[in-house]
């Protein structure tokens, strides 16, 4: 299937079925196919061929998204770009994408003024919401489709690579992951084996398109359901939108979960249309998906990573509960099983497999994993050495079949010989009440080689003192294991898909412990 074919698919269930919801604005299926048919053709005639790499610009929206199908439909490659991330960054993707084209929206004129003049590849510039775009060279939408408004219609569709996707760069120089029309099938497919989809959901998209809610809407448009965007993060309004829509499924990251926990309305507001509300993207606390089981409902994980988008592993709601409807805690420290279309293993660093309870580098095959790293083919091979994906988990698989992520390698903090995983430690602190988030690292120590460290965000209202936490995690996991020093900050450093920065976290506790 071609990008374009999950919107196909849900259309021949209904031309007047809505599509996508903004502010009470609904377009329907019939709509989106035509403008995706639309921007299709101005594409070809701006000279964007099949394989050509098409960037998109934008906060939440059904314009912008609606585009991503008429880039199929051309046989060019969807380039999402976060436009929360720094003008560099996406300069720097751009050009390793070597895109033709950007489609943006005029808020991000500025950004695109800067960067267009050193990216030579990028010849039509597009503003999707301003006729007079203030950039050099570019056309507002409307001018741009009407051009192209007595082409024939060609559906190339997509055989092969249909997206570049930015490894966001928190680690280095980026990397663009290469997704084809066989990765994301294979994500679509697991998620409707493994989830709970009655024809015609109705998802909300708060976390940004251009990661994990984008890619969760195609199982959705297979179904007939409806998408309601949000085109900018608020939580009173998540809570509005999730009655007032009677929303079925939706996604979003733990710290922004801990936000609606948290939230004066949480417990007025009817939730009772939901059937499943995925988390993902970052270590959950324990303790707080227990609360939300209990007040918000259906808590679905999911486990992946651009590489291998979304489904290495699944929890659905069912999972979180033992057959008698109690809390199934014992498993909320795990990522789920592995999905049904990928085998997961647990690689020593020999190469070597390891059996049930022991630790190591959590590796995957699948039809999800992707085709590699874009003209980094050193990169692609360290990745896929021994003939396995490897994740940069680490982990272990249970008696069961359940998998345990224990950290990310590079996070693990080897202090007096010991190997201690800040994710454990985290957890540990995330079971204060005190404690709204916070993130563990390793800074040199004189004695012990490396100290274990904690920046911890407190609840508003909240009192706690250090000492009180570092004696709290000493009863849960041992003094060894123990932050040896915590700090309170009112924020945490976090990327632009919520997911807290080890690196800034560790740069500035460098300078202030």
């Amino acid at each position: 299937m071609s990008l374009a074919s999950y919107l196909d698919k849900g259309a021949s269930l209904g031309g007047d079925a809505p599509c996508l919801t903004l502010d009470g604005e609904t377009r329907t299926y019939a709509q989106v196919v035509a403008l995706s048919h639309d921007v299709s053709r101005a594409l070809r005639r701006s000279g964007v061929g099949p394989g050509d790499p098409v960037g998109i610009l934008s906060a939440n929206h059904p314009t912008s998204f609606t585009c991503v199908f008429g880039i199929a439909r051309a046989g060019a490659v969807w380039c999402p770009i976060n436009p929360r991330n720094a003008a560099g960054e996406n300069q720097e993707l751009l050009d390793l994408f070597g895109c033709a084209a950007l489609l943006f929206q005029a808020k991000f004129a500025p950004l695109v003024a800067e960067i267009a003049p050193r990216l030579p590849a990028l010849t039509t510039l597009v503003c999707l919401d301003d006729p007079d775009p203030a950039v050099e060279g570019a056309v507002g939408f409307e001018a741009w489709l009407a051009a192209a408004a007595d082409d024939p219609v060609v559906d190339e569709g997509g055989d092969g690579l249909v997206a570049l996707v930015g490894t966001g760069g928190t680690t280095g120089r980026p990397k663009g992951v290469e997704l084809t029309d066989r990765n994301l099938e294979t994500m679509s497919a697991i998620t409707l084996m493994a989830y709970p989809l009655d024809h015609r959901p109705v998802y909300l998209a708060l976390a940004p398109l251009t990661h994990a809610a984008g890619v969760l809407c195609f199982p959705i448009l297979t179904q007939g359901g409806e998408i309601v965007v949000m085109a900018a993060p608020d939580v009173g309004g998540f809570l509005t939108l999730v009655q007032r829509h009677r929303v079925t499924h939706t996604f979003l990251p733990p710290t922004l979960i801990y936000m609606v926990l948290d939230h004066h309305d949480l417990d007025a507001t009817d939730l009772s249309s939901l059937q499943c509300f995925w988390y993902g993207a970052a270590p959950m606390s324990t303790t707080r998906l227990a609360e939300a089981c209990e007040r918000i409902g259906p808590m679905a994980q999911l486990f992946g990573q651009s590489e291998a988008p979304m489904m290495v592993s699944t929890m659905s709601p069912a999972d979180h509960r033992h057959p008698d409807g109690t809390l199934a805690v014992e498993r909320f420290a795990s990522a789920g099983r592995p999905s049904p279309l990928v085998t997961v293993a647990i690689m020593a660093e020999d190469g070597s497999l390891v059996g049930p309870g022991e630790r190591g580098e959590i590796v995957v095959r699948s039809s999800l994993v992707m085709a590699g790293y874009h003209h980094n083919p050193e990169a692609t091979a360290e990745v896929s050495a021994h003939g396995w994906h490897h994740t940069g988990d680490v982990g272990y698989l249970d008696d069961e079949g359940w998998l345990f992520i224990v950290d990310r390698a590079k996070d693990m903090v080897i202090t007096g010989g010991f190997n201690v995983y800040s994710a454990e430690v985290e957890q540990a602190l995330m079971a204060h009440d005190a404690v709204a988030d916070c993130a563990v690292v390793g800074l040199p120590d004189e004695k012990w080689g490396e100290r274990v460290v904690a920046a911890v965000q407190v609840r508003p209202g909240a009192e706690v003192s250090p000492d009180e936490l570092i004696t709290f995690t000493k009863e849960r996991i041992g003094s060894v294991k123990a932050p040896k020093q915590v700090l309170f900050w009112d924020d945490l450093p976090r990327s632009t898909v919520g997911k807290v920065l080890k690196t800034d976290v560790k740069a500035r506790l460098a300078t202030e412990s």
